[in-house]
């Protein structure tokens, strides 16, 4: 665990993160009275079938401050009424923390809500700085130096670039609409080369649709620069296990294969590859497995598709609840999985690359990277759909 994720953990224990509670309250479409990063949140509502025998979806709020990260998402379940789907402070908490609290590059927010991670989701090694502050990575030959932002707690732990660069960037051009069963936020964020921290320069389209049965999320990634660049995409939602009985709780993932790690407090990949099934790590069974007293930090692969679709599921029994993330493109290649037994949640990471992508660990082998020339673009897109288990 990194010194950062201690300050998320300090609202967590202290009973700050609500996970069972009532919606944020804004107006279908509304803008809020909060700030984040300069920027208003935004809340787009949709109300639940009056007589409904099926969860829905009712609600979202997103951060256009802080790279249109997914401060929360509400469902209501039959019995059970409105219920928070992800980990997360409340909105005026969420806005204290951020705003007051946070690093220069925002790590902050990857430690709540869901958010978006480009141009690199996971772990980057590669040569500090003198000062420890920065890292030189190489690709292809050409060095891009990027924020060393992120450490584990144990001596001799090394720094590293964690979760890209766009956690404090702004989203313009917001603008949400209304549907039948819901409505549509989308808006634009102008990345630039990140200051010449990144190989070219890009845009990201975000398109968040929500219905009663699903909420997708799609980002379009364009290198609108000179040169060619690697980009991957993926995001970091906790969801949330509204029991609180983590023990009891159940996670299902369709991958083969894990990612073996040096430790989990640097979580380095060795660039060897275990097949899960027959240890702890094997989740491919269609229920799950429970969670027990299991620590997670973990990337899996090969995954099975069904229909196309990668299926991972959340399963709280014991509160008859349970969400599905399906990732639904094809450049989606690891699911990383975060998961400390003394929290009631469970990170369920779809992203294009194994962990630190660069790296001479993985010799030849394609990690998930995507090369985009100028001009080319790809899309990162998962859905959520509601289960009662």
């Amino acid at each position: 665990m990194s010194k950062i994720q201690d300050v998320f953990y300090a609202f967590a224990l202290a009973g700050v993160v609500s996970l069972v509670c009532a919606p944020n309250g804004h107006a279908q479409g509304a803008k809020s009275a909060v700030l984040i990063n300069g920027e208003a949140p935004v809340t787009l509502t949709r109300p639940h079938t009056p007589g409904g025998t099926k969860p829905e979806f009712t609600g979202i709020t997103v951060m256009p401050g802080r790279g249109m990260e997914v401060q929360q998402i509400t469902a209501w379940f039959p019995g059970k009424g409105e219920m928070n789907v992800l980990a997360s402070p409340s909105l005026v908490q969420t806005a204290s923390m951020l705003n007051g609290r946070d690093t220069g590059n925002g790590d902050l927010g990857y430690r709540l809500g869901a958010a978006f991670l480009f141009p690199y989701p996971n772990r980057i090694r590669g040569k500090l700085t003198a000062d420890g502050k920065m890292l030189t990575a190489v690709w292809n030959g050409r060095s891009v130096t990027i924020p060393a932002n992120n450490i584990g707690r144990l001596p001799g732990a090394e720094r590293h670039a964690m979760h890209g660069l766009i956690l404090k960037s702004k989203v313009t051009d917001v603008k949400v609409t209304r549907t039948a069963d819901g409505g549509v936020i989308t808006g634009v964020l102008h990345c630039g080369d990140f200051g010449g921290h990144w190989f070219s320069s890009s845009d990201l389209y975000y398109t968040i649709t929500l219905t009663a049965g699903s909420l997708e999320v799609a980002i379009t990634a364009k290198n609108v620069g000179n040169a060619s660049e690697p980009v991957a995409l993926g995001w970091h939602p906790y969801i949330a296990l509204p029991s609180r009985d983590r023990k009891q709780a159940r996670l299902h993932i369709p991958g083969s294969v894990l990612a073996v790690v040096d430790n989990y407090d640097n979580v380095f990949p060795t660039g060897k590859l275990m097949p899960v099934a027959g240890t702890a790590y094997d989740f491919e069974a269609p229920d799950g497995k429970a969670l027990g007293g299991q620590f997670l930090d973990d990337n899996f692969s090969s995954l099975q598709r069904t229909n196309g679709v990668v299926v991972v599921k959340v399963l709280d029994p014991e509160a008859h609840y349970g969400v599905e993330i399906d990732g639904v493109s094809p450049e989606i290649r690891t699911v990383q999985a975060y998961a400390p037994p003394t929290q009631s949640f469970v990170a369920v990471e779809d992203q294009y690359n194994f962990g630190d992508p660069f790296g001479r660990e993985w010799g030849t082998m394609n990690t998930g990277m995507v090369t985009l020339g100028p001009g080319k673009s790809t899309k990162w897109q998962v859905r959520l759909k509601l289960l009662q288990p």
